[in-house]
């Protein structure tokens, strides 16, 4: 009896399912708070203001 026709046929069925459940799962895990996503989008707004200050002060030739 061969057995490598109906193990191939499950490692191509339940591969794709477990591999989709493993991307749900890490995907689910990695998903932050609406507290922590605020807080990076907050940073990220500072960041980018003093990025344009300085450059600004650059422009007009003085130093931030």
């Amino acid at each position: 009896m061969d057995l490598s026709s109906p193990l191939q046929a499950i490692i191509v069925i339940a591969g794709p399912i477990l591999l989709a459940l493993a991307i749900a799962y890490a995907m689910f895990r990695n998903r932050g708070s609406r507290r922590e996503v605020q807080a990076t989008e907050d940073a990220t707004r500072r960041l980018y203001d003093a990025q344009d200050r300085e450059d600004k002060a650059r422009d007009k030739g003085g130093v931030a």
